[in-house]
This record gives structure tokens, C-alpha cells and sequence, in this order.
């Protein structure tokens, strides 16, 4: 079966505004660029649009040099430097991961503390900054950046279809942040993937995603949705024994390129 790559998004900045791209480098950590800066309070912990729902309206744009330009309504903007690999690391965790990331400058920080109305500091995923792959769905070296828990996430755009036929007012993709958007597919046909070829790089379809409140927050306007939708359609015909899945989390088994319009086919 053979189908097609119809988007790739990477967030350059976890919960950040999505960045659509015509194509992307697949690395051992999923797709070059995505989410390897993170933001983390005062204490340490790690922040996301769950609670600050105001990081999606962030805008972060990677520069050739690895540095990013972070952007937001209101604000002029920063640039900011890749942290120096002797600089100060900040102890932290993504979830029950423990990870060791630089810290960025102090400039970067002020300015997130001013747009998020809380003491925030950026922090940058560099080579030295490893993170494992839960060992239950991994092969050994795998790797993941700051996602949640895994390198890539692939929705089929037949599901979200099938979803928004169920809602009043119709979702974005974006709400549920994917990498990859395969189209020509039945609705949620990647639940019974286990292997795909993307072009010429393949990858392990390994766990269904487990959605949360999350999905209710629009990323345009930086706030959630009152009417706590769509997860509450898709509890009424999405929610399983672990809770409501939608879409499939992936990690690669290849390095290269990837381009939409790829040729994506099932091979197992």
C-alpha cells in the first residue's frame, strides 16, 4: 500500500507555533530541529501549553547557524545563541526522563519571563544532552529530543476528516501537532501500521498517541477552548483502554531526507 506524504511540521521550541516545511533532515532524534529547545520555571520543571497555553503563540524560527529567533505577539522578538557546551546545564526532565540541557542567555530569559507573566527559562538539547526512548518500544541507542516521548508523531489526514465531520466547528491538524501527514488513507488506518517507508527512510510505527487537554488549546489566539473540544468528541469513539489515541508515534530506522509529496508505503 502506498500513499502520500502531505505535510512535514517540526516545533523548533516545544508547544511552540507550528513551522511548516516543504522538506526536512530525519535524525536519530527525530526530524532536524524539532523541539530541541524547551522551556522550564524557575525550579527546573518543565513547561508546555498544558499549563501555559501562551507558549503557542511563540513563533521560533532556527537559523543557519542553530541559533533561533523566538517571536510573539506584542514583543519585538530575540535571537538567541546556541548555549556554549561549557556553559551552565540546567537538571531536569521531561516527564520521568531525566536530561541535563544548557541554559540560555539571560536576555532569552527575561524575555520569556515578560511574555509568559512567570519566571521561565530557555533551555537547548545539544549532543551532549541525551535522552533514551522508553525501552518497552525501543531498540537499544534510540534517542527522542524534548517531545513528549518519542522521535516522530504521523496522523493521517482521513482521521482528522473524520473527526471534523463530528464537530460543530472544525479543528486544525495543528492541535494535535504532528511531524508527518499522510494523505490518501482511510481514517485512522495508521492504527494498524507497524512499518512505513517514507521515501527512502524507514520507520517503526510503535505506539498509539494518548491524547489530552492539550488538543483543546488553539494555537492561534493562545488559549483554550471553552467547549473543551475536540478531545470531548473524541472520547465518544476514540477512548480505549489506555485513553483516547489519535495518530501513531513513530521512530526512525534510517537517516536522510524527506520531502512532501514522498511516496509513503506500508511494508509492514
Amino acid at each position: 500500500m502506498t500513499f502520500s506524504l502531505a505535510s512535514i511540521t517540526i516545533y523548533p521550541l516545544k508547544s511552540c507555533a507550528p513551522l511548516a516545511l516543504q522538506s526536512s533532515a530525519v535524525e536519530t532524534r527525530g526530524l532536524a530541529r524539532d523541539r530541541r529547545w524547551m522551556v522550564v520555571d524557575a525550579h527546573g520543571k518543565f513547561l508546555t501549553g498544558r499549563e501555559h497555553a501562551r507558549l503557542t503563540l511563540i513563533r521560533a524560527l532556527p537559523n543557519a547557524d542553530g541559533s533561533l529567533h523566538l517571536d510573539a505577539p506584542g514583543t519585538s522578538g530575540v535571537r538567541v545563541a546556541v548555549p556554549d557546551s561549557r556553559g551552565e546545564r540546567v537538571a531536569t526532565a521531561v516527564w520521568d526522563n531525566p536530561v541535563s540541557p544548557l541554559r540560555a542567555d539571560e536576555m532569552t530569559n527575561a524575555w520569556l519571563s515578560t511574555f509568559l507573566g512567570a519566571p521561565a527559562r530557555l533551555v537547548y538539547m545539544d549532543a551532549e544532552c541525551t535522552r533514551a526512548v522508553d525501552t518497552k518500544y525501543a531498540a537499544p541507542g534510540d534517542e527522542v529530543s524534548f517531545a513528549d516521548g518519542f522521535p516522530l508523531l504521523l496522523i493521517s489526514q482521513a482521521s482528522l476528516d473524520l473527526l471534523n465531520s463530528k464537530l460543530a466547528v472544525p479543528v486544525p491538524m495543528q492541535r494535535f501537532r504532528p511531524n508527518l501527514v499522510v494523505a490518501g488513507t482511510e481514517a485512522h488506518a495508521e492504527d494498524g501500521w507497524k512499518r512505513i517507508r517514507v521515501g527512502q527512510i524507514e520507520f517503526d510505527v510503535v505506539k498509539p498517541c494518548v491524547r489530552c487537554v492539550f488538543t483543546t488549546v488553539d494555537f492561534e489566539r493562545g488559549q483554550r477552548d471553552p467547549s473543551g473540544e475536540p478531545l470531548r468528541t473524541l472520547i465518544g469513539y476514540r477512548r480505549g483502554e489506555k485513553g483516547v489515541t489519535f495518530g501513531q508515534n513513530l521512530i526512525p530506522r534510517g537517516r536522510g531526507a524527506i520531502r512532501v509529496g514522498d511516496e509513503v508505503t506500508v511494508i509492514g
